[in-house]
Formats: structure tokens, sequence, C-alpha cells
């Protein structure tokens, strides 16, 4: 075994290894397992913040309203539209080369998992630094969350997805420190297995928020 690749073990079924399957305790590890139930309770949460807004859409005679906080509304005005095209373009690259990692590590190679992972990681942060500046330039137009129901909506999805963005990012950050110590082999690597379902998790998020906050309201013609 090379200080880059593991050498493959014939008697250890690839289904098993990447799957997350304890082949000690039988079923699925249980690190793994933790994770999936979390990503569920989160689908319950943005589920519930996705309720609450087209409660909003519903009942508002307006959505987005077209004066918010006494100011005509800044998402029709100023709002880029490249601005969330290239987020979208980023989070959804960033889920490509995520997934590559995992598999690279599925094979026993090491070198694949860190480069694949330290390129989500770069691609995170560039989204990040793309959602700061979004929400500095709607602040900068007085749209803030208390401008009304949509900015306190806004802002809390935006926000909330924000956050766990950021989680994410710690998570890569761990994981490339470990990857780069040499930590993951194929048949150990559960932890690789958790960042990737999360960091899926938090695409598929942002996919959905993208269509409901930037593209419904322009097929309703709200905007």
């Amino acid at each position: 075994m090379t200080a880059n690749t593991e050498l493959l073990d014939p008697q250890a079924p690839e289904s098993e290894v990447a799957s997350g399957h304890d082949p000690v305790r039988g079923g699925m590890d249980p690190a793994l397992l933790g994770m999936m139930l979390f990503i569920a309770s989160e689908v319950m949460f943005f589920a519930a913040l996705f309720a609450a807004y087209f409660n909003a859409m519903a009942t508002l005679p307006v959505f987005p309203p077209e004066i918010v906080g006494g100011h005509e509304n800044p998402v029709t005005i100023t709002h880029p539209p490249f601005l969330p095209i290239w987020m979208t373009i980023i989070l959804l690259t960033s889920s490509v080369t995520m997934q590559w990692a995992t598999n690279r590590i599925r094979k026993g190679d090491r070198t694949g998992l860190n480069r694949a992972v330290a390129i989500t990681l770069g691609l995170g942060l560039v989204f990040m630094v793309l959602w700061a500046s979004d929400y500095a330039l709607l602040l900068s137009e007085d749209f803030g969350i208390n401008s009304g129901v949509y900015g306190t909506l806004f802002y809390t999805l935006t926000g909330f997805h924000g956050a766990h963005v950021i989680g994410g990012i710690v998570g890569l950050s761990v994981i490339l420190a470990r990857g780069v110590s040499g930590q993951f082999t194929r048949r150990h690597h559960v932890a690789v297995e958790a960042v990737h379902y999360y960091w899926h998790f938090v695409d598929v998020v942002w996919v959905l928020l993208v269509f409901v906050i930037y593209i419904l309201p322009l097929l309703d013609g709200g905007l």
C-alpha cells in the first residue's frame, strides 16, 4: 500500500464499502445513520419555512410586495439575475466534485479524494462570497429582514441555507485535513460519506430556493 492509494480487499463487497455498511455490527454505520436522521430533520425544518413562504404568497394580494419598508421593492430594481445564476452553477458544480471525491475514496484513491474535496471546499467558499455580496447589495437598498413579511421570509430562508453551507464548509475542511493526513481508506471513510450526503442536501435546498424565490414569482407575474 502506498501513501496515496490502498490495495483493494477482494473479500469486501463494493456495495458494503460504498454504502457505509458496518461489516462488524451489520446494517448501516451508526455515524452515517445519525447523519441521515439529521438530514431528515432538516428537511422538515426547511419544509416549514417553505410552507410559510407559500402561505404568504397565497394570502398577499401582490407577492413579492411592490412596496417594502416604504421603498420600492429593491429585488425588482437592482437584484442582478447573474448572482443567483452563478451561485447555482457553482453549488451544483461543487456537488459533482463532492461525488467525485466520494467515488475516488471508494476505490482507495486518497490523492483523488483530497483533490476533489479541496475543489469542493473552494467552490463552497466562492459561493459564500457571492452570497455575502448579494446580501450587501440588498441591504444597501434598505431591504432587510425587517422589510415586511417578504423581507423576513427572504432572509430567513436564504440565511438558514447560508448557515448550512457554512456548516458544510467546516465539514469539508475537517475531511480535507483528515484526508491529507491519510486517515481514510477504501473500507474506512464513513465521515466522507456523511459529509457527501450533507453537501448534496445543501445543494438540493438551494435549487429549491432559487426556484421558489427567483423563478416562481416571474412565472406568476409578480416581478
